[in-house]
């Protein structure tokens, strides 16, 4: 079981993320930054040049969830894994699509 490092100051947390499978070319990114701004995380997504995309959410737990499940449930049909890491929040603000 992955441990959560939750900012002390803050409650935030920080999961990165690696989706496999067709998950280029069928609006993910775009999908993923539209879902952000529903659950109020920041962070990114791209695509990576091995066919992946990464994506990294930090906020609150309850939202930094939700949003890795409207994720997940939106582009079920493309993801054939995903890797996850919890990692110390860095004080991102908005969410972006990367480049």
């Amino acid at each position: 079981m992955m441990e959560e490092k939750t900012s002390p100051a803050t409650g935030r947390i920080r999961k990165h993320v690696w989706y496999s499978g067709h998950v280029q070319g069928v609006g993910f990114r775009y999908t993923a930054h539209r879902l952000a701004q529903r659950y109020g995380v920041a962070g990114f997504v791209r695509n990576l040049r091995d066919g992946r995309v990464e994506l990294v959410a930090e906020g609150q737990p309850s939202e930094v969830e939700a949003f890795l499940n409207a994720v997940s449930q939106a582009m079920a049909g493309y993801i054939t894994h995903q890797e996850t890491v919890c990692e110390s929040p860095e004080g991102l603000t908005h969410f972006r699509i990367a480049y």
